[in-house]
């Protein structure tokens, strides 16, 4: 089946944003007087949200250590500082455009979107800067909707978005959707409603395909396109 719609990850899939995040959060660590972490620590708590990666830097995963004003407050503190340093290290990772432009070429009325647990604002920023932004009908982002991935609401908001565009083809379908990230949170908003999964082992959490075992795999961006024609 030839699909429909292609929806990207942005962290770990588009770009390695990993030593901007662990900045932030290592500077949000200082300001509240506690040791800083490792960038290798940290980048394991990426891809719940930022509210989740705050508390688990904090080591308050489950909300039961602070109360919510202190986490709030921390919070507010990363998010300020990471609007500010989003760039200073993130790159596209090497293959990523090559790959957008191939499968623009195999598929040329195929829509393509993001869905990240990153706030919306500094996805659309990022993938701006780097002109990311010209291969892809809407971003959202994880304060787009009431909730986050692996919840499903944002894929099928995407769905309905890109069906809009193409009308003639009528509504693009689950199984017509490919979900393309790096981690098990990625492959779980695919699986819960029906839409299928390319994992990418060169991103910030390929530990975590594993246990989710997404549809196929993917060992660089390069390998998209074909993957595209099996998964779809």
């Amino acid at each position: 089946m030839i699909p429909r719609l292609v929806v990207f990850d942005l962290d770990g899939t588009l770009i390695d944003s990993r030593v901007d995040l662990a900045n932030s959060v290592n500077a949000m660590l200082a300001h509240l007087g506690k040791p800083e972490l490792p960038d290798s620590v940290i980048s394991t708590y990426i891809g719940d949200g930022a509210s989740m990666l705050v508390r688990r830097a904090l080591g308050d995963p489950e909300g039961d250590r602070h109360d919510e004003e202190y986490v709030a407050a921390a919070l507010n503190y990363f998010l300020d500082y990471y609007r500010v340093h989003k760039l200073d290290y993130t790159y596209v990772y090497e293959g990523v455009v090559e790959a957008l432009d191939e499968i623009r070429a195999i598929y040329p009325r195929l829509p393509m979107a993001v869905l990240t647990n990153k706030p919306v604002r500094p996805s659309r920023d990022i993938c701006a800067n780097f002109g990311l932004d010209r291969y892809f009908f809407q971003n959202y982002g994880g304060n787009s909707f009431h909730t986050k991935k692996p919840d499903p609401t944002g894929l099928l908001r995407l769905m309905d978005e890109a069906s809009a565009l193409e009308p003639v083809g009528g509504q693009i379908l689950p199984a017509e959707t490919v979900m393309v990230g790096d981690s098990h949170v990625d492959v779980l908003t695919a699986r819960n409603c029906g839409a299928r999964s390319i994992g990418c082992l060169f991103g910030l959490a390929p530990h975590s395909l594993e246990a989710a075992e997404p549809d196929v795999l993917a060992a660089s961006p390069a390998e998209w396109p074909r993957l595209l024609a099996r998964v779809g």
